[in-house]
């Protein structure tokens, strides 16, 4: 069986399993869709910042950059704020937490808060308010509150990559990504 097949199947056989333990379905056919990419980049995610040991959570390649705990910080952080903002169309102001005093435990805790946070909008929002706009910060563009959903993920998949780089920087071997 190829690779690419078998990824596939295990995507589909994780996604049935999360379904029948939640005894619950998203309510579109976008949120279905979307649940199963979603919940790989959750795992992804937390297996990179897994992948990190503790005493180099503080490392930065450049005086300029996020530390990884930072980058760690900032996807947990910003998951519930961006998906609060432009999906859920709720005012929110950024309060980011302070990395440099938070433990590898206390920020892998922050992101599984945030990955569940928009877990369970992605089970619990209706059709009417994905169908809604709203205007992103940074550009300006005009887009649906489902796309927005794609904002979320991409914004994750930015820093993420980042810290990816780190291990690298590090000699550590990345996660393998399955998708």
């Amino acid at each position: 069986m190829s690779r690419k097949i078998f990824s596939t199947f295990l995507l589909l056989l994780v996604t049935a399993i999360v379904f029948a333990q939640n005894d619950k379905t998203p309510k579109t056919n976008f949120t279905k869709m979307y649940l199963p990419v979603w919940l790989e980049a959750k795992e992804h995610c937390l297996e990179v910042a897994k992948a990190m040991p503790e005493e180099l959570y503080s490392y930065k390649p450049t005086p300029q950059s996020k530390s990884f705990a930072e980058q760690m910080v900032h996807i947990g952080y910003t998951i519930e704020l961006l998906t609060k903002r432009y999906v859920q169309g709720m005012e929110v102001k950024p309060n980011t937490p302070d990395a440099t005093v938070m433990s590898k435990k206390e920020i892998i805790d922050l992101l599984e808060k945030g990955f569940s946070y928009t877990t369970e909008v992605i089970y619990s929002i209706e059709q009417s308010k994905l169908d809604e706009t709203c205007v992103m910060y940074h550009s300006g563009n005009t887009v649906s509150r489902a796309f927005a959903f794609f904002y979320v993920q991409d914004h994750l998949t930015n820093h993420r990559a980042k810290a990816n780089l780190y291990l690298r920087m590090n000699k550590i071997k990345p996660p393998e990504y399955t998708w």
